[in-house]
């Protein structure tokens, strides 16, 4: 029961505390640590393809073993030393009130009228070229920002806590699903420079995701009825248009969004100067408006609380 306990601390921490640019974060360690193998395998391995997949494997046993040993020591210290550590790397695994406080400051922009700020601003939280964008451009890139980061940075990581707690390893297990998650984001691009190198990265975030995607989708349909907006439309879209993404996962989300908001998203962004295409996902039953980036954060607050309310269901029912 205690280990259910740190992980609800930590869930109300994210949601209090969210990311302060002034503690230590695990993940800008982890990003470092990738970066400098990446310079080492580009400098070193002629078949980037083959790298990567060293790039995969170093990344994740690299960090496992460091928190492996923390704990360990952490726990020769004190239990209470320990728990807290546990804690502490429980609650940096999410990310929901970041995701809120960042896409906010899109949000007030866009009303505000400063394009331009809004334009930047979303350009910290997406890989595709933001200068050009218009303000309906900026809001839909934030609600599909939220929309897919809902199961990225929020309901996966539950998943795998949940799912560490009956293996009694939940912070190793979430920790090497946000390594993978962090490979995916940093090398996982499908271009000239990282095609071969992230290739590896980019398939394992994929399977790892896969179980999360399509639970998180059904959670967030459900947050909608909580929410009061049009549940049976967001079914119907998750149905008819989960697979319009060229991820086999993202679409799930952003269809789940689409549907209950009545907005379509999709379409033609631009990534490293050239333009990519992608299917729409919803129908255009109305014009989406930055306020559709408020209600995209109220369902992932909802989904993240019936994830939150599954696995100590499911978890008290095992103690038992």
């Amino acid at each position: 029961m205690k280990e259910l306990l740190l992980v609800l601390i930590a869930s109300v921490a994210d949601f209090i505390f969210g990311d302060p640019y002034s503690i230590p974060h695990p993940i800008r360690y982890i990003g470092k640590w990738i970066k400098y193998q990446e310079d080492r395998i580009r400098s070193s391995v002629s078949n980037l393809k083959l790298g990567g997949f060293f790039l995969l494997g170093g990344s994740v046993i690299g960090v496992t073993a460091v928190i492996s040993i923390m704990l360990r020591l952490s726990g020769r210290i004190s239990p209470l030393f320990s728990d807290l550590l546990s804690c502490y790397i429980l609650y940096t695994s999410l990310a929901s009130k970041c995701l809120d406080v960042e896409s906010r400051k899109v949000y007030r922009e866009l009303k505000d009228g400063n394009l331009e700020q809004a334009r930047i601003k979303i350009g910290y939280l997406v890989g595709r070229e933001t200068s050009e964008l218009s303000s309906e451009e900026v809001t839909r890139a934030t609600v599909e920002t939220v929309a897919e980061n809902t199961v990225d940075g929020v309901l996966a990581p539950l998943f795998y806590i949940g799912v560490g707690l009956f293996l009694g390893l939940p912070v190793e297990l979430v920790y090497i699903y946000k390594t993978v998650n962090t490979l995916d984001s940093m090398v996982g691009y499908k271009n000239e420079r990282y095609g071969e190198l992230g290739y590896a990265s980019a398939k394992c975030d994929d399977i790892l995701n896969y179980i999360p995607a399509r639970i998180g989708s059904a959670l967030m349909a459900v947050a909608g009825i909580v929410l009061r907006y049009n549940f049976i439309n967001g079914i119907k879209t998750i149905i008819r248009d989960r697979r319009n993404h060229k991820s086999p996962n993202c679409g799930y989300p952003e269809s789940a969004v689409a549907g209950l908001l009545n907005i379509q998203l999709g379409g033609t962004n631009v990534y490293f100067g050239e333009s990519v295409y992608k299917p729409t996902i919803g129908d255009r039953i109305r014009e989406i408006r930055p306020d559709d980036i408020l209600k995209a954060i109220k369902i992932m607050y909802i989904a993240e609380l019936l994830m939150i309310a599954a696995i100590a269901v499911i978890y008290t029912m095992k103690l038992r």
